[in-house]
């Protein structure tokens, strides 16, 4: 029984440590991204789907 106590006394523990590096990581901005909004304007029209309801609106007027 004293050996249970000891696993879950040195996971806790473990699961201290790993806490603390995340949070560490966290405040240090290793989670940042930089990468994406420079060049989220590079594809910005592909992200813009028109919408069935707008084209339709086109086709209107064009008649």
């Amino acid at each position: 029984m004293s050996v249970i106590y000891l696993l879950i006394s040195i996971s806790i523990i473990v699961a201290i440590g790993f806490f603390i590096a995340f949070i560490r990581a966290v405040k240090t901005g290793q989670y940042d991204d930089d990468y994406t909004p420079s060049v989220r304007m590079l594809f910005d029209d592909e992200l813009k789907i028109e919408s069935p309801k707008s084209i339709q609106t086109i086709e209107e007027k064009q008649n």
